[in-house]
């Protein structure tokens, strides 16, 4: 669970992250880097692919300066891999809410801009 979020930090299961990051399965992929800075492709997500999530919810930022690639899109859709996209705070509440529901999620939080 996802206790906070605020610009540059993340809380999960009681442990304080201020760096980007992916939670799959329930764990934490701290240092989460991407190719480009803020744009998520394939390459990026690797993991979370083969891990095949119901769902993967991406925080794009505070202000959702982070876009998804239109190559990322069509792959999560071929795979049946539902897509959430959403400025980081509200991803983190989307992310508690699924959890909450008991879907297999996966998330990647971009903490910053």
């Amino acid at each position: 669970m996802i206790e906070a979020y605020s610009f540059g930090s993340l809380t999960f299961a009681g442990k304080r992250y201020n760096k980007d990051l992916k939670i799959l399965k329930g764990q934490v992929r701290a240092g989460w880097w991407r190719r480009e800075g803020h744009r998520v492709d394939v390459g990026d997500v690797q993991d979370i692919l083969e891990a095949e999530p119901d769902i993967l919810v991406v925080g794009m930022g505070a202000y959702g300066l982070m876009k998804v690639s239109k190559g990322l899109e069509r792959l999560l859709a071929d795979q049946g891999i539902q897509l959430t996209a959403q400025p980081s705070g509200e991803a983190a509440k989307t992310f508690n809410r699924l959890l909450g529901e008991g879907k297999d999620i996966a998330g990647a939080f971009h903490l910053t801009c």
